[in-house]
């Protein structure tokens, strides 16, 4: 390829290497798709709100019953310009998203070495298994109930609702991700004269950790949802107890605004839990979906 320069000379410009080429051609698909994925979601918001706004103002909706996307609006701002009579949003926004990271963390610690423990040994599973299958069955609401009566309103029976159902969901990936892994691999490293820690530690727990950190992505809306349940059954701020409050007083829109809270603010953790996933999971190769977009 040559060009033409300034003083009329020619310029040879080398071809682009075939490796280079076929990067930039990549990057060129993954913005392209990355824009396009964009357009569909706003898009599909769009019509989903514009729909919704334009049904209840027709009337072929009650917005009585199920709100209206401007009245959320308005009472998004009234929350945090005028607070509620619980305090202010950010107060209760902070209780509520206290009760659910610490839920989440006790939550999946204990998931995960339970899970480790018993994937790890079947005497242990076989003995402990049907008890945790039992407390599995028990309804969450009912366990809710239990802690608030035990501990009373405060932050900590809704940690450990909150706790209880990221457990189940840690716990039986961490379970199954240790049973996943390869024990030819196992058996070749004990053989070289790994100690059980060693084996754990090498072995074991990262070829679980893919189980383990997907597993992550739901945990966290299930630690949401055990602080909110738990602040509707009783509390004395919150989040779970302004919609309890909005509900009794038939005001769809503030439910539905503390539930955009919440969304913004589970939509934060899942992006902290993906960068958490990456920077642990780097050795990993990409897999499917992954792969189309490099």
């Amino acid at each position: 390829m040559t060009t033409l320069t300034h003083s009329g000379s020619r310029k040879i410009e080398k071809p682009m290497e075939p490796e280079a080429a076929a990067k930039a051609a990549g990057r060129r698909k993954a913005r392209r798709r990355t824009m396009s994925i964009w357009i569909g979601r706003v898009a599909l918001a769009v019509i989903v709100i514009g729909g919704w706004q334009w049904f209840t103002t027709e009337g072929w909706v009650d917005k009585f019953f199920f709100g209206q996307p401007s009245e959320i609006w308005s009472s998004l701002v009234k929350l945090f310009t005028e607070g509620t009579a619980f305090g202010t949003i950010w107060e209760n926004l902070w209780i509520t998203a206290q009760e659910a990271f610490l839920g989440f963390i006790l939550g999946t610690l204990v998931g995960v070495v339970l899970g480790i423990l018993l994937g790890s040994n079947k005497y242990l599973s076989a003995v402990v298994g049907p008890y945790i299958r039992i407390v599995n069955s028990i309804p969450r609401i009912v366990l809710g109930s239990i802690f608030i009566v035990a501990f009373g309103l405060g932050v900590f029976p809704k940690i450990l609702l909150a706790a209880v159902l990221v457990f189940f969901v840690v716990f039986f990936n961490a379970f199954q991700g240790v049973r996943e892994v390869d024990q030819n691999l196992v058996a070749n490293v004990r053989v070289l004269g790994a100690s059980p820690l060693q084996v754990a530690m090498h072995v074991t727990i990262p070829s679980a950790m893919t189980w383990i950190i997907a597993s992550l992505h739901t945990a966290f809306g299930f630690a949401i949802i055990g602080a909110l349940v738990a602040e509707v059954l009783g509390a004395q701020q919150g989040i779970g107890l302004i919609i309890s409050q909005a509900q009794g007083t038939f005001d769809p829109n503030t439910v539905f605004a503390c539930m955009v809270i919440i969304a913004v603010v589970t939509l934060a953790a899942e992006y902290l839990i993906g960068a958490l996933e990456h920077r642990l999971l780097k050795w990993r190769p990409p897999n499917r979906s992954e792969a189309q977009a490099i």
